[in-house]
């Protein structure tokens, strides 16, 4: 990952701390959808479809932060394979 320096060579902890919050959010994404693919109830399914949309616009929020943080530490984050919510 490429990392992003303040003028004094050290690390952003901001950004550091904004990106391991992505990964986090990221991984309850994740684990929404899988509640989502196992929920049979209705209203289960409900809750789930709205955790899933929370979870997105925490996501959303996230990379808006680390983009207007960092732009290149935004770029490499894509090409690593970072997913932009929508």
């Amino acid at each position: 990952m490429k990392t992003t320096f303040l003028k004094k060579g050290r690390q952003d902890p901001e950004l550091t701390a904004l990106k391991e919050e992505l990964q986090n959010a990221q991984g309850d994404l994740s684990l929404a959808y899988r509640k989502f693919d196992q929920a049979v109830d209705p209203e289960l399914v409900e809750s789930c479809i709205y955790q899933i949309k929370a979870e997105k616009a925490r996501c959303n929020y996230l990379i808006r932060a680390i983009k207007e943080r960092s732009p290149e530490s935004f770029a490499a984050l894509r090409l690593e394979g970072g997913a932009a919510w929508t």
